[in-house]
């Protein structure tokens, strides 16, 4: 693959890219800025994505990244996921994250653990017109992501489910849902197996949406499952395998969440670097100032390690590579980073970084989920800890 040396587009540290990831990479900044630049004050009062803007994503094959072009996907990789959720995370987090969860959460564990039939009936929908969400997450099993209440049972050629699912992104907008609940309780973890629920199967609804710090316009949403029937053939890998299937699926969706963490502070960062220039204090304007520029150069630093761990992780997955120990770290780091970068940014903003008329105080809200979801902080240690030390 032709390959070349190329400048991130912030200007940090020099990344080998090939010409393929670099002119997709362009394309999509390109539509971050064009087609949701323009929507994302709206979209943050309102608390949702613009639904004009899901089928761009499509259109674009931001929705089938890594998934091959015989499903309708576009065949590419998982760094260029992670340069995807990058761009369009310095314009908006909330509008990355559809993007992310599609690729890393939904069509992912299909691609990988699914049937024939359910690659050939699913990812063509996931790569069209139908946003996904990955439904793991219970009001008593969080960090504990096993301990699940949801129950399956197996009744003639179908299942019953009945439990409920929190914290699901994409709930609102999600035509198919890759559910988890636990088919033995008494085989504790190994009872639990993965589930692709379709919105409209009977005893299945989409509970209350809720109103969140950041990323306020992705919908984050409740799933009840009352009785809700689903057929044997959508069965997602064998049953009581389902830990596995999520583990490793969360794997890779954290090496998402890192690539929008690095955005948001490379968002951030490029906005105040902006402001600095222009603002004027003592008659100079405030970039000339040695305290800031050290503080700037010392963010910039912070956030170039964490796109080169993100990378690397996303390099070594589409190696083949295991990426337990990358992965959190990566994650780890980013979250990290992102926060100490994103608040800072805010100071040197003074009391306009404290309003919502400029742009940092949204991207330090969006910040702070990258230490919560798919895995808090100190999960991510746990994890890194037993890499570490075996």
């Amino acid at each position: 693959m032709p390959t070349e040396t190329t400048a991130s587009p912030s200007g940090g540290a020099l990344t080998l890219l090939s010409e393929e990831e670099i002119m997709f990479r362009d394309a999509v900044a390109a539509f971050a800025e064009e087609e949701v630049r323009p929507r994302v004050a709206e979209m943050e009062k309102a608390g949702k994505i613009d639904p004009a803007l899901l089928p761009k994503y499509f259109e674009l094959g931001l929705m089938g990244i890594e998934v091959p072009d015989q499903y309708g996907g576009a065949g590419g990789t998982l760094f260029m996921v992670t340069l995807a959720v990058e761009e369009i995370s310095k314009v908006d987090a909330a509008a990355a994250i559809v993007c992310d969860v599609q690729n890393t959460l939904v069509n992912y564990p299909i691609l990988l653990y699914g049937s024939d039939g359910q690659k050939s009936k699913y990812l063509p929908m996931l790569t069209s017109d139908v946003v996904g969400a990955y439904a793991l997450s219970e009001s008593g099993s969080g960090s504990d992501a096993f301990g699940l209440a949801t129950r399956a049972e197996k009744r003639g050629d179908r299942w019953v489910l009945n439990g409920q699912k929190l914290w699901i992104t994409n709930g609102a907008e999600a035509g198919v849902f890759v559910v988890f609940a636990n088919a033995d309780p008494s085989a504790g973890y190994r009872g639990i197996t993965a589930f692709i629920i379709e919105r409209d199967f009977k005893g299945f609804r989409v509970g209350k949406k809720e109103e969140k710090l950041g990323i306020r316009a992705s919908s984050t949403t409740e799933l009840l499952l009352d009785n809700c029937e689903v057929p044997d053939e959508n069965v997602l890998g064998p049953v009581g395998q389902g830990y596995k299937i999520a583990i490793n699926t969360l794997n890779e969706g954290r090496i998402g969440i890192g690539a929008q963490m690095i955005g948001i502070a490379q968002g951030a960062l490029d906005a105040t670097i902006k402001y600095l220039q222009e603002r004027k204090q003592f008659g100079k304007p405030l970039a000339e100032f040695q305290a800031i520029q050290f503080q700037i150069a010392q963010a910039a630093t912070d956030v170039e390690a964490a796109r080169l761990m993100v990378y690397n992780a996303a390099r070594l997955k589409d190696g083949g590579k295991d990426i337990v120990r990358e992965g959190a770290m990566a994650k780890l780091f980013s979250s990290q980073v992102c926060e100490r970068v994103t608040s800072l940014c805010v100071e040197l903003f003074g009391g306009y970084g404290y309003t919502r008329d400029y742009p940092v105080e949204k991207f330090y809200r969006d910040a702070k989920i990258g230490t919560i979801y798919e895995g808090t902080s100190n999960m991510q240690l746990q994890t890194i800890a037993k890499a570490v030390l075996k």
